[in-house]
């Protein structure tokens, strides 16, 4: 017997579509153009699935989906929009739809979604939340293909408690992300906590993140709670987490094996119950092959990994980041401003070394430095200064190490611009610098400190301190040349 398929949507193209593909796959479909003839279906107990778009021309789908989910609690619901925002998604899972499906989609997946859904219809599910109006906020902006899936992928993840490792470019997002889902999922009534560990001194790190008793170092002249107990019940976002010096991976593995830690000069273990949340900028598949960053930490971080686009990757969605953070100058009493369309072409044909961060920067230095009401493309032409920001390249094609140094520390200062980085920039640049440094001359004198000592030009005894401040792991290996 032939499954059924309660199809609605108002675009009669749509319909057809669909229809013709769902009866191909072997399903009854019944079409309809508004919610009024969907609800009568769904009341009457008809139906095995429900496909539904979210703007009807008798109404919102999401007002009506906690009715179909009260009253027929197994029936899955399968939500379209055009209306591609994070929040869409976030509104479909929590209204209980089993997936949602931004326009324009690809046939093959909608057959696979139904395929899914129906199977899964008869396994029991977890009591849905109660859903809530989400607001006019939105955390995250952007409809472009690739946001799609971050959008979808965190609408899955909200009513659980699975680690999550976020990955991309400075700028990127990546705190966004972290605090979206937070702040949508079952953890939001509890604490946030972030900590930078590219921000904090090597030899503070295990403090700032358990804690530490009176008299547990020099100092300490009282007890002081870390970022894993203010988080308790909450969520911990662990930021830049490759620049985590090897011990503090240790012990956080331990507390990620074990679900307590103990404070720094403390003997008494805490029970942890934090969801963590890590992100980083940095390859760490690399970083464990130089022995940098410890493998088993890494697939304990990484159950669900979340990569976030460079801004060149979603072009199409600069118009809206522009006008959101238009939007954002507006509301801390800057001249509501346009940008001319001629500019914004402009900024989607421009690189953005510095991403999301570096485009918010440019708009609301546009907008607290121009009187004019439309920012001009010459105007945007000489902020963005395309031809002075490009890296000069060598004779060889190549680019010398002080001109990537001289890049890296110029993003730095546009990422975090008006204001300046954390303190500790020069320690922060040559340790990015000296450990592949050391790493590599290492690999390539197949781990024989002597020669990579004289490779280097150091002295024994400082090598062998730098192999110990960056936790360099030492791989011996025979040499096919000498």
């Amino acid at each position: 017997m032939s499954q059924t398929i309660l199809l609605a949507d108002d675009d009669a193209a749509i319909r057809m579509v669909l229809n013709q593909a769902l009866t191909r796959a072997g399903y009854e479909v019944r079409p309809t153009g508004n919610l009024s003839t969907m609800w009568n279906w769904v009341s009457r107990g008809e139906g095995d699935l429900l496909i539904t778009d979210v703007a009807m021309p008798d109404g919102n789908a999401f007002d009506i989906m906690p009715k179909i989910k009260k009253l027929r609690p197994d029936l899955p619901m399968v939500v379209m929009s055009a209306q591609n925002t994070f929040m869409t998604a976030i509104r479909a899972s929590e209204v209980g739809a089993y997936e949602y499906l931004p326009k324009p989609f690809d046939i093959a997946e909608v057959l696979s979604v139904v395929a899914r859904a129906l199977a899964d219809a008869r396994k029991p599910t977890p009591s849905e939340r109660k859903a809530e109006e989400p607001g006019e906020h939105m955390p995250l902006v952007g409809r472009s293909p690739a946001m799609q899936d971050i959008y979808r992928a965190l609408a899955r993840l909200m009513q659980t408690d699975l680690t999550v490792m976020i990955t991309g470019e400075s700028g990127t997002g990546k705190e966004l992300v972290a605090r979206a889902l937070h702040d949508f999922g079952k953890r939001r009534n509890g604490p946030f906590v972030a900590i930078n560990m590219a921000a904090i001194p090597r030899d503070l790190i295990e403090a700032e993140l358990f804690g530490h008793e009176k008299g547990a170092f020099t100092g300490a002249t009282a007890r002081s709670s870390g970022r894993f107990e203010q988080a308790e019940g909450g969520t911990l976002f662990l930021d830049e987490i490759g620049d985590m010096p090897m011990d503090a991976q240790t012990r956080l593995l331990r507390v990620l094996q074990e679900g307590e830690y103990t404070m720094v000069g403390g003997r008494t273990a805490i029970k942890s119950n934090v969801r963590i949340v890590a992100a980083t900028h940095r390859d760490l598949s690399q970083m464990i092959r130089q022995g940098l960053f410890r493998e088993d930490l890494f697939y304990r971080l990484n159950v669900v990994p979340i990569r976030l686009p460079p801004l060149r990757e979603r072009v199409d969605d600069i118009a809206d980041l522009v006008s959101h953070f238009l939007r954002a100058g507006q509301q801390d009493g800057e001249p509501l401003k346009s940008i001319a369309p001629d500019a914004i072409r402009l900024m989607q044909n421009y690189s953005w070394p510095g991403n999301i961060r570096e485009l918010e920067n440019l708009v609301r230095r546009l907008s607290a430095l121009y009187a004019d009401e439309t920012i001009s493309l010459e105007i945007v032409e000489n902020e963005l200064n395309v031809a002075d920001r490009q890296p000069t390249p060598t004779s060889s094609g190549t680019v010398d190490v002080s001109t990537a140094v001289e890049a890296h520390v110029a993003q730095l200062l546009r990422e975090h611009e008006p204001k300046l980085p954390p303190a500790g920039l020069y320690q922060r640049v040559l340790d990015r610098v000296e450990a592949p440094l050391i790493a590599m001359a290492l690999n390539a004198c197949g781990g024989n400190q002597i020669r990579a000592a004289e490779l280097l030009g150091l002295n024994r005894n400082t090598l062998r301190k730098k192999i110990r401040a960056h936790n360099i792991e030492i791989v011996k290996q025979s040499r096919r040349h000498g």
